[in-house]
């Protein structure tokens, strides 16, 4: 028979649990035995009677314990009599509370229930049963021990790590700890190459060499993966800090014996300090592998700082609206003129995205382009961009009666042409509007170029196949690659503004335009000259032989209607 609290609670409170007060027994009566021996667990009848506490009776398994049967002797009157005084006089009819018995190595735990069947002033007595949760405590205890260690290592593991700081961490003294966060650098390579236990082994030696380079009272966890965690005492927060990273990136310059390889493991390093945590201690692990991240991108130990974590939380708002924002159509292009140094005329028009939040609030591209790369969102956002500017152009084209007499020039992400299928995207997009791919030119970076030559090349060669020109968009800020612009088949380079603007001021920036300018004319390639804002700077790069320029001297980014407009009025 299985007894919970509540079926005992019952029992308790039946008529036949409790015997009735020797006050109520008739002159000469023997006393009724109590339904104690009917009870599984330990149980005894406590009576009070001229301010002392009398058992009046007990069962065999409170007997087993050693509680004995006199209630003198007893060290259940002793350790819990003033607890048992307390229920006597007050007006509950049930306590129940847990009680630890004996020293913390061979303890024994007791869920203790008092209870009687009401409040009588004149007898006071009640019933008193333990439920034995010695052994059910410990299998919770060691189940708990277990799921806070990682297995592999031995160490805590972000669970059991996350315990360690709520345990050691108060926040009013938060500012005397700081965490560090480890990720091992190739470990997935190793992981790929030589095996899982290979693998292993060598998360097994790492765990050694850090514990090794810590100090006696620091804690080290693996937090999972390649990820290991250490809360450290720190009296001067960064410097403290500092010193254990050194010692730590010390630690695995020997290479580790793995198989018949000798293999170096390099590890990133994030450090959050209390001092900055200002709220659950939890944000420190938190901060730390915020830091960690970067410290990946910039190659050194990398610190928590409120405002980089804020930048990042803003990004993340604006990924949201921005993701709404294109799934609606709420994005918009504006066109900025290209002028033909030799005519005079307008030859073309760059597509840029323009973005409202729902505030109200214009983002600038250098807001939101990253973002959109960051999260791939560029994807969606390019595709947009290349079927709008296709519509536009259709539209005017609709408008004119006849071919326009423009191209456009649509800027293709990095991003985008590694993951999307650049050439079927932008042959679906000039069959469905109708309109032919000699009127477009596609802008690349020279980042996006040397991502992945060969497969770039592919792309480019299959974009020329549909007609389109091909633009290397801010030629010279970038990772330039003479090789390149011989090899593919671009058409025009771009003359980033930093090199235009102030040129007529500066003779390095007059240097740099006419080398570009000379290698264009060399390898047979237009060239645009973007951020012109004066008619002298236009006069002196058209004498200078470049192409086209682009810029405010021309006109600023327009809608579509007016860069229509705009069109009409320089033509005719």
């Amino acid at each position: 028979m299985t007894w919970g609290v509540s079926q005992l609670a019952e029992f308790l409170a039946s008529e036949s649990a409790l015997p009735d007060a020797p006050e109520a027994r008739a002159p000469g009566s023997a006393p009724e035995e109590p339904l104690l021996h009917l009870l599984p667990i330990p149980a005894a009848l406590v009576h009070l009677r001229h301010g002392t506490l009398h058992f009046e009776a007990t069962n065999q398994p409170f007997q087993l314990l050693g509680f004995g049967t006199a209630a003198s002797d007893s060290p259940l009157i002793r350790l819990l009599g003033s607890k048992i005084h307390a229920f006597l006089d007050s007006d509950q009819t049930q306590s129940e509370f847990g009680w630890q018995v004996g020293e913390q190595v061979d303890c024994r735990r007791f869920r203790v229930l008092f209870a009687r069947r009401a409040v009588d002033p004149e007898a006071k007595r009640c019933l008193i049963t333990l439920v034995d949760q010695t052994g059910e405590l410990r299998t919770e205890h060691s189940l708990r021990r277990e799921m806070a260690i990682d297995s592999l290592t031995g160490l805590p593991n972000r669970s059991g790590f996350g315990d360690v700081l709520e345990a050691r961490v108060q926040p009013e003294l938060a500012a005397s700890f700081a965490v560090l966060v480890i990720n091992l650098d190739r470990f997935s390579r190793v992981n790929a190459c030589l095996g899982g236990i290979a693998g292993d082994e060598l998360l097994i030696s790492v765990a050694r060499r850090l514990k090794g380079a810590l100090r006696g009272h620091d804690i080290l966890a693996r937090m999972g993966g390649d990820e290991f965690g250490v809360l450290l005492a720190v009296e001067d927060g960064y410097a403290d800090a500092a010193q254990v990273a050194k010692r730590i990136q010390g630690a695995l310059v020997t290479p580790f014996r793995l198989s018949d390889f000798e293999i170096r493991v390099d590890c990133s390093i994030g450090i959050a300090l209390g001092s900055e945590v200002g709220g659950d201690t939890e944000d420190l692990i938190r901060h730390a592998q915020f830091a960690v991240k970067r410290a990946k991108k910039s190659g050194r130990v990398e610190y928590y700082h409120t405002r980089a974590f804020d930048i990042a939380r803003e990004q993340f708002g604006i990924e949201t609206e921005l993701r709404r924002a294109v799934e609606n159509g709420d994005m918009t292009l504006s066109y900025q003129p290209i002028c033909d140094f030799a005519s005079g005329r307008i030859v073309s028009f760059e597509a840029l995205a323009r973005w409202t939040m729902e505030g109200g609030v214009k983002l600038s591209p250098d807001a939101f382009i990253p973002v959109a790369e960051e999260s791939g969102l560029i994807i969606p956002l390019g595709r947009w961009a290349m079927d709008e500017a296709a519509r536009t152009l259709a539209l005017w084209d609709a408008a004119a009666g006849r071919d326009c007499g423009v191209k456009i020039a649509v800027n293709l992400s990095a991003i985008q042409l590694q993951r999307d299928n650049v050439p079927e995207m932008v042959g679906a997009v000039l069959d469905r509007h109708g309109v032919a791919g000699n009127r477009f030119t596609l802008e690349l970076t020279e980042s996006a170029i040397v991502s992945d030559p060969d497969r770039i090349s592919r792309t480019m060669q299959a974009l020329k196949g549909l007609g389109t020109t091909l633009a290397m968009d801010d030629f010279g800020t970038g990772y330039s690659n003479l090789a390149y612009l011989q090899k593919l088949p671009i058409d025009l380079l771009k003359i980033d503004r930093s090199f235009v603007s102030g040129m007529l001021a500066d003779r390095d920036k007059i240097a740099i335009v006419r080398a570009v300018l000379g290698l264009a004319q060399a390898l047979g390639m237009q060239t645009t000259a973007e951020g012109i804002e004066t008619l002298e700077l236009s006069q002196t790069l058209a004498a200078m032989g470049c192409t086209y320029g682009q810029g405010f001297f021309y006109a600023q980014p327009l809608e579509a209607d007016d860069a229509y407009r705009y069109l009409c009025a320089r033509s005719a």
